[in-house]
Parts: structure tokens; sequence; C-alpha cells
């Protein structure tokens, strides 16, 4: 039951992750249409402009024609080219809609950079919050299993304590819910630390006494006292045992 709810968590928590990702990308899709759209009536706007500046220019270059006409060579070679008057507010024009181009362009790098950002904090967030939960789920497991091992303890006790005249239905009935619970804890990855005949490492022993036996060779465990027990790879209780030399 746990497993299913966490993994019906974990499935809700992907679920808003796509969500917000999916937001993200439609607010600056939109962002990026209406920047288009503005894109677009700037440059009508100004290709209005350089029509009426272009039948002015002619206007003018039309008038100032005739009147050279009506002067002697001489005016003539010294006035300027009518074309080059044109020319002066074609270059002008054509330097503002690139400015605004330019700046559009740095709009849309802008909301990019921002979408970018936004993106990876929210997958630092979720990786984080995924390794707390984590986290306490396995400080929850470990203090579930620490309160149980005292019960198996005591089963174990029992069923050692009975004699063979003893045994029967009942003893055997004990002996199947024994193994049920150490199956279900071998499930969840519950395992007991082996002890005898090993050598001593303090990381999974506790030694409580100490004996001397030449034909044992240095450090080595004799007797276990009391079971220990991993969880995963963590160390739920310590294995108390007797060691030699």
């Amino acid at each position: 039951m746990e497993k299913e709810n966490e993994k019906e968590k974990d499935d809700a928590l992907q679920d808003a992750s796509r969500k917000v990702t999916i937001d993200k990308l439609k607010e600056l899709e939109k962002e990026l249409e209406e920047a288009a759209e503005q894109q677009a009536e700037d440059v009508a706007a100004e290709e209005a402009g350089e029509e009426v500046s272009e039948e002015s220019s002619e206007k003018s270059a039309e008038e100032t024609t005739e009147e050279a006409e009506a002067e002697d060579a001489e005016k003539e070679a010294s006035e300027e080219d009518p074309e080059e008057k044109t020319e002066k507010p074609k270059k002008k024009l054509f330097g503002g809609k690139d400015k605004k181009k330019d700046k559009l362009q740095e709009q849309i790098d802008e909301l990019k950079d921002k979408n970018l950002r936004q993106m990876a904090e929210f997958e630092n967030y979720r990786r984080r919050t995924e390794k707390e939960k984590q986290a306490m789920f396995e400080t929850g497991a470990k203090s579930v299993i620490e309160k149980l091992l005292p019960v198996v303890d005591n089963f174990e006790r029992g069923l050692g304590a009975l004699k063979e005249e003893e045994k029967g239905a009942f003893s055997d009935g004990m002996q199947m819910i024994y193994k049920q619970l150490m199956d279900e804890l071998e499930k969840l990855e519950v395992k007991p630390i082996e002890a005898v005949g090993k050598e001593f490492d303090p990381n999974l022993h506790n030694a409580v006494m100490h004996v001397d036996d030449e034909e044992l060779g240095e450090n080595v465990v004799v007797e276990e006292l009391q079971k220990g027990y991993m969880y995963r790879e963590t160390v739920v209780r310590h294995s108390m045992v007797k060691v030699a030399n």
C-alpha cells in the first residue's frame, strides 16, 4: 500500500512538472506571437511612411528639374542631384527599422533565457524535493523496522524454548506466522547480518564479550547474542556478539 501511495505521489509530481512546463511554453509562444504581430505592424507603418516620403521626394525632384532647365548650364552643373536628396530619408528609415528589429530580437532572446532559467530552477526543485521525500521515506521505514525487531526476537525465543514433546499444531502455526513475517521483511529489503564465523566488523557488529581460544583465529565472531539487521544498505541494529582473541 505504501509503495502504491508512493507511486501515486510520484505520478502526481511528474504530472505537475509537465503541466508547469507546458504552461511556461504556452506563455512564451503567446509572447512571441504578440512580438511578431507588433513587428509586422511596425514594418507596415514604416513602409507606408517610406511611400509618402518617396512621393514627396519625386515631386520635389520634378520641381527642381523644371527650375534647373530655366537656368543656365553653370547653375545646372552646380545643383545637387535630387536622387541624393531622396536617398537620405531612406537611409534614415532603414536605420530605424534595423534598430527596432534589434530591440525586438533582444526582447525575444531575453524571454527565451528567462524561460530556460525557470525550467532549470523547477528541475532543480523537483530533484531536491524527490531526494527529501526519499530521505523521509527511508527514515520512516527504518523507524517501523526497529519497532518490529523485538517482536521477531520474541518469536525466535518462544520457538527455541519449545521442547520436542511440546511441539504440535500450535507450534507449527506459530512457525508459519514467523516465516510469513520474515518473508515480508525480506520483501522490504530487510535482512539479518551474518555474524558467527565471520571476522569482527565494528560497522556491523557490537562486541560485548571476548574469549581466548587458540583454536580460533583473531577477531572471529564465535557467538551471536542478539541478531542484527540491515535495511537496504543501512544498519538498523548491530549484531551483539562474542569475539575470540
